[in-house]
Parts: structure tokens; C-alpha cells; sequence
């Protein structure tokens, strides 16, 4: 079993445990919370391939999730669903790529990193409403 697979399983046991257990007073709920958050960040951020070192990691990471889940299932511009969704997708400081490095195809090229979350974090905006 892989580490994706084993942070998956214990990220629905998590989830479950919540579902099951509302009274947060019999058990170290901030502590079961703060492993969620970190699986969560650890499952977010297998395909950035920038440091996200500042207070919202997190959100930043969750983000580009969302973005990867839905270009996945949608497509993006030009590229061909199929060739995404075989390779998949991964985000460096200068652009979002196919495949899992730098030199892959194209999404989108930007002049920062802070650029491209924006970029990211505005697609999913969009795609809320």
C-alpha cells in the first residue's frame, strides 16, 4: 500500500470518527484535528512543487487540490483531458504543467508564485458560482 493510499484510508477514518463521535469533550479533539490538517496538507501538496512555508499553507495547498481535481474531471483550454488526466498535473514557481515537472506542457505561465495561487484560487472562485 502506498503512502497516498495510507494517508487516504486514515484521512476517512478521521472523518468517520467525527461523524460518529459529537461530543468533543470525551476525547483530545484538537489534537485528532491537527492530524487531519496535516494528512490533509501532506495529500495537497504531493503535486506543488514550490514551498509553501507561509501562514496559509493550508488554504494555498487545498487550493491547488481543488484545481487539480476539477482540471482532472474537466479539462483545461487546449490540452486534451486525456492527456492530463494520464500524467496529471503539477505546480511550479513560474507555471502550472503537465506531467510532473517543470519541463511538461503548459497550462498556464506566470511570473510568480504568488501569481499562480492567485491565478488557482481565482479559477476555483470561479468555478463555485
Amino acid at each position: 500500500m502506498n503512502n497516498m493510499t495510507k494517508i487516504e484510508n486514515r484521512l476517512t477514518e478521521i472523518d468517520t470518527f467525527f461523524e460518529n463521535n459529537r461530543d468533543f469533550t470525551k476525547f483530545d479533539s484538537s489534537k485528532l484535528l491537527q492530524e487531519r490538517n496535516d494528512l490533509q496538507f501532506k495529500r495537497n501538496k504531493q503535486n506543488i512543487n514550490i514551498r509553501l512555508s507561509c501562514a496559509n499553507k493550508y488554504y494555498y495547498a487545498n487550493q491547488c487540490y481543488k484545481f487539480t481535481k476539477h482540471v482532472m474531471k474537466h479539462g483545461f483550454g487546449h490540452i486534451d483531458i486525456k492527456s492530463i488526466q494520464k500524467e496529471s498535473i503539477c505546480f511550479n514557481k513560474y507555471s502550472i504543467n503537465v506531467g510532473y515537472c517543470q519541463y511538461g506542457t503548459d497550462l498556464k505561465r506566470f511570473n510568480s508564485s504568488q501569481e499562480m495561487i492567485g491565478f488557482v484560487i481565482g479559477y476555483n472562485t470561479a468555478n463555485n458560482i
